[in-house]
Formats: structure tokens, sequence, C-alpha cells
């Protein structure tokens, strides 16, 4: 029903004198379109426009009116149409069958035109108070969720501009952040299909690991230059120190965390905690800072560590230069099981093409390339 244009009422009757009766009664006021079958009713319901409103008789050859309206209530295109019983059915277990199949109403014949017209008038009033109240909601979902997109888009951007600040410190690059990003997303993806792991890794539980993938290295912004810049190997002192970076990273957001009395609007920071603290721990025990082993650490420090070395492998650094595609892969492949949680090595080594897509396609410039852009 559009503004300025009168309801549409489907009249279904298998008698002639019925059909003309009713649509008499209604005609001045509706549109009125009829059917003398249970089959031609349904086919008119379906049609553009649809009808505002069914009035329908029950003891029809054929599909009777019980059969229609089951039909019409089982069909989403038609299931909001109200229906109203018009039939010669008194009985009040006739009523209430009627309306247990999701009738609107029962009028009983013979038809009394001043009943029907305000019953008719009545529950188009109801459906037009439904639309419109349909239509509200609809719009307001949509503002929720292009709100709810807004604040994912800013809990990105502030979570890879948090993460610049290490990465910047570290001369490296945003294309870093980028692909163990990435590398993270696709282990978990592959893991939720795996039966370990399918329960936990549910989209939502997916999607905040990989928002939080990018602070795993936060931490650095609390090492020094002359430590974290070191073109050499480090002493023995400067790796102690360069190894709190993990911690400092954790206690870092665990404070932006605590600093929300609810926890609420951080929520999605929890897992940083983990993968910042705890993505050196290895799978033998051997890693830092805490010497977890096994299921012990937080999966997604398991998941961070791998896309971690190997980011950090196909990668130069001023202490190394880049290995190669193959060299990274056979060194993965040596950790499992010592570095890397088994597990996560098998699922690497099913998705070696997508971790190859992606650092072909978030491949750092060259320093050639960057001179000449600045």
């Amino acid at each position: 029903m559009t503004p300025n244009t009168p309801p549409t009422i489907l009249v279904v009757d298998d008698t002639p004198e019925n059909l003309a009766l009713i649509g008499e009664c209604l005609m001045a006021d509706y549109q009125v379109r009829v059917a003398n079958a249970g089959a031609r009713a349904l086919e008119l319901a379906a049609m553009a426009p649809q009808p505002d409103l069914i009035l329908l008789d029950v003891m029809m050859p054929g599909m009777d009116g019980y059969a229609v309206l089951q039909r019409l209530k089982a069909d989403v295109n038609t299931v909001h149409i109200p229906v109203i019983f018009v039939t010669a059915l008194g009985a009040t277990e006739d009523e209430a069958y009627g309306l247990s199949l999701g009738a609107a109403d029962y009028i009983t014949k013979p038809v009394r035109p001043a009943i029907l017209r305000a019953r008719v008038q009545t529950h188009l009033q109801i459906k037009q108070a439904r639309d419109i109240l349909h239509h509200h909601n609809e719009q307001l979902e949509s503002e929720v969720q292009r709100r709810l997109a807004q604040y994912h888009k800013v809990q990105d951007v502030a979570m890879r501009a948090l993460a610049s600040l290490a990465e910047a410190r570290d001369n490296e690059t945003g294309h870093h952040i980028l692909r163990t990003q990435s590398y993270v997303r696709i282990l978990a993806q592959d893991l939720a299909c795996q039966p370990r792991d399918a329960a936990l890794l549910t989209p939502d539980v997916i999607e905040n690991y990989t928002k939080a993938a990018p602070l795993h290295d936060i931490g650095k912004v609390g090492i020094p230059d002359s430590i974290l810049l070191k073109p050499g190997k480090l002493t023995p002192d400067e790796w102690e120190v360069m190894k709190t970076h993990a911690q400092i990273g954790a206690d870092a957001i665990w404070r932006a965390i605590r600093s929300d009395p609810e926890h609420e609007a951080v929520a999605f920071l929890q897992p940083a905690i983990d993968i910042a603290w705890h993505h050196h721990e290895r799978w033998d025990g051997s890693g830092y800072p805490s010497g977890l082993r096994g299921d012990a650490i937080p999966l997604s420090a398991r998941l961070m560590a791998l896309a971690d070395v190997f980011d950090a492998l196909l990668s130069p650094r001023v202490y190394k230069t880049a290995m190669s595609f193959d060299e990274a892969d056979r060194i993965i492949l040596e950790g499992r099981g010592t570095h890397f949680d088994p597990e996560v090595v098998d699922a690497y080594c099913r998705q070696r093409e997508a971790f190859r897509e992606v650092a072909r396609r978030f491949a750092a410039p060259s320093p050639r390339a960057e001179l000449e852009a600045a």
C-alpha cells in the first residue's frame, strides 16, 4: 500500500454470488481482486502489487481455506498478509482452529456489510502500523550497522596507528603489520575447520585475533634505540633487555583495558595481551618471557609466533638479508613441534599458496623506491 493508493483486498470464494456481494460492499473504498479457487488465490497473493488483506472462504472444492492459509503462512513472500476467514462455519471449534492457523479474524456468513467493513478497516490499520514499525526498525538496524562498521574501522585504525609506533622505531614499515595480520587470519580460518580448534575459533574470535595481531611488538617502544637499532649481534645483557618488550607491551595494553571500568569498550584488546606477551614462547617451552609450553601458550600467540617468524625470515633486517620463500618454508617445517604448535604448522602447510600471495601482495618497497617516493 502506497500513499494515496487505496488498499487492495483479495476476496476468495467459490460462489459467484458471495464474490459479488463482498466486492460490492468494499469496492467504494478499496481495490478489490477476486479468486474463485484456492490455487488461484495463491497466485494472486504472490503477484505485485500484493494484497493488503485477504478475505478467505473455508469450504471450497479442492484446496479449502485452511490449506490456503497454511500455504500463505509457509511462504516468506505472503506470510505478512493478514487473512480473515469469511465462512458459514460458525462453531466455536471451527473459529478456534482457523485462528490457530494464523488467521487474523473470523467472520461468519451471512455477511453483514457494516461488520465486514469495520473488521477490514481495523485490520488494515493494524497492518499499516505494523508496516511502519517494520520500516522504522529496518532503518534503525541499518543505522546501527553503519555505526558499528564505523566503530570497527576506528578500532582498526587505532590498532594500526599504535602498532606503527613500534614498527617505526624498529625501521619496519606498515607492510609487516599487514602481512602478519593476514597470516594470522589465514591460519585461524584454516584451524577453525579442524577438530581441535573448531569450537574456539568462531568468526568473532578470528576477527579479534586479527585485530590484535598488529600490537604484537608494541612493547618495543620501551626498548632503548641503542639496543633496538643495533646493527650487530646483541650482548647477553642487551638481549635480556630486548626480551622485556613482550612484558612491556602486555602491561601497556592491560593498562588501556583497566582504564575502562566495565572493560566493554576495549574488550577487543584482550587477545592483544596474550599476543604481545606470549608470541615469543615456543612449543617446547624454551621461549620467553614465561617459558610456557604446548597448549599452555594461548592459541592467539601460537598463531602470531609462526606469522611473525615467517615474515621476519622473508624480510631484510639491519643484521641479515631476506631469505627466499623456500628457505623460510624449510625453517618453519623444521620448527614443527619445537618452536611451533604442530597443528599450526600443518595449517601453514595447507595454506602455503595463501601465504605466498600475501607476501607478494604486501611486499615492502625497495630502499630505492622509498627514496624516490620521498
